[in-house]
């Protein structure tokens, strides 16, 4: 008998989180200080922090960011989750209405409504951050199945990693440790939709290597002591992929049979946008048409890739140049892209290149090369 998606999904996370456990404990006597639910005694010292906390209204507030870094740090103060491959949304219960937003504060009620039901159970003027994730047969995250919101909405699920406000006290400027506990002391829903994520205190080699084994997509960490820095980019999160793939914004298409032939992508430096692919791997029909529809509104005639034209194309064919660019449309960088790559080649661009989704959650002035 298959076991449910959910179930799976949360095993494979689960083991991973386990297996740094269990490295970790070979190689040291003191072994590694997992998460665990609250004795009653810390639960009691919880509430007089609670209580003590000023009061702030459920409102949206903008996400705290990841800094994204080459190589994992490491010592006591960092702490471990599974990188999630979905989309970043806050929940927002005010009084008894719950709000989905997305990290640009458009709301998500009508894509998922049956998150927004499942978050009903939130106590009353409460904000949570989390991340919505899809699973695939196998119970893996799958990013694609995120775009088909509707036929995938029973894979949808929302995994919640921070509270910011709990009934109505503000706990922003509490240590990510505090926010921790009453997470798991304050939040209890029961609905299988809505998952709290687990987290490892380990040896960053460790949990790095667990994650390769599941073939997941990367690692955050975070800092024990690290207050909620609402937009701001700190470095007191970071994260690390493992997979190669990153957001790149679209610049310019080439026509084809469905709208669109290939997406010509880049990243910003500053404020110059360079070039890296153009990605004609991972479309079908349907999400050509998609993208097309996007584009067709952005058009414009000038390229705004800094670095176009190339004066060759390169021994893998990845680079443009002047006959080449004759046959492009150009856009306004406005859009971004989710994309899969094999590796960066000298030359700056990536190889073996594959188009993976759409981000309507990404601003294009915020994307730059992570690796």
């Amino acid at each position: 008998m298959r076991r449910p998606l959910i179930f799976v999904a949360h095993f494979l996370i689960d083991l991973a989180l386990r297996r740094a456990r269990r490295l970790t404990l070979r190689k040291t006597d003191a072994g590694v200080n997992f998460y665990r639910q609250p004795f009653p005694s810390i639960i009691q010292a919880m509430g007089a922090k609670l209580t003590d906390s000023p009061r702030r209204a459920a409102r949206f507030i903008e996400p705290m960011q990841c800094l994204s870094v080459a190589k994992l740090p490491s010592g006591p103060q960092w702490s471990w989750e599974i990188k999630l491959d979905g989309y970043r949304a806050l929940a927002v219960k005010s009084g008894k209405n719950v709000t989905l937003y997305s990290r640009l504060q458009n709301s998500l009620n009508i894509k998922h409504p049956y998150i927004v039901e499942a978050l009903a159970g939130l106590p009353n003027d409460t904000v949570v951050d989390g991340e919505l994730v899809a699973l695939d047969d196998d119970g893996r995250p799958n990013f694609n199945l995120m775009q088909k919101f509707r036929e995938a909405a029973s894979r949808i699920h929302y995994y919640v990693f921070d509270v910011l406000v709990v009934k109505g006290r503000d706990l922003t400027k509490l240590p990510l440790s505090e926010r921790r506990r009453l997470l798991k002391s304050e939040i209890s829903i029961r609905d299988e939709r809505i998952r709290i994520v687990e987290f490892a205190e380990a040896g960053s080699e460790q949990i790095s290597a667990a994650a390769r084994k599941q073939n997941l997509e990367g690692i955050v960490g975070k800092r024990a002591d690290s207050i909620y820095e609402s937009g701001q980019r700190s470095g007191a999160w970071i994260k690390y992929r493992i997979a190669s793939g990153q957001e790149f914004v679209i610049g310019g298409h080439t026509p084809g049979t469905h709208g669109v032939d290939a997406i010509i992508v880049g990243y910003y430096r500053g404020k110059d946008l360079i070039f890296v692919a153009k990605v004609r791997n991972g479309f079908v029909p349907e999400t050509r048409r998609q993208v097309f529809t996007q584009l067709r509104p952005l058009v414009q005639g000038k390229c705004p890739f800094v670095n176009l034209p190339e004066t060759k194309r390169g021994r893998w064919g990845q680079g443009l140049d002047a006959e080449a660019m004759k046959a492009c449309v150009w856009v306004k960088p406005k859009l971004v892209a989710q994309i899969q790559f094999l590796e960066w080649t000298g030359a700056d661009h990536l190889r073996h290149a594959k188009f993976a989704g759409m981000r309507d959650d990404k601003l294009a002035r915020d994307v730059t090369r992570e690796s």
